[in-house]
């Protein structure tokens, strides 16, 4: 069993884990190639909903998502709140 055994991780956790592989993967490549591939990747395969989530956590920080995440955030299509979304 892995080292996590006891831990079950949140929403958060996990897509914080996703989004910082994302940026391992693009981090061989040159800086605005990898900010690029990142944004991309995450533009077409999260939903509007880890996208909102994505956004929250930057909004709030962020710290724990690698740089090229942050950087890739300019690049990410931001979606609309869920109130405005007819989503409440």
């Amino acid at each position: 069993m892995s080292h996590d055994e006891g831990h079950i991780m949140s929403t958060s956790e996990k897509l914080v884990r996703m989004a910082n592989q994302i940026a391992a993967f693009f981090h061989s490549k040159p800086r605005e190639e990898g900010i690029a591939g990142v944004a991309e990747h995450i533009n077409k395969f999260w939903e509007p909903r880890m996208r909102r989530q994505l956004f929250e956590m930057l909004d709030n920080g962020g710290e724990v998502f690698n740089e090229l995440v942050v950087a890739a955030s300019a690049r990410i299509k931001r979606p609309a709140a869920p109130e405005a979304a007819g989503l409440v």
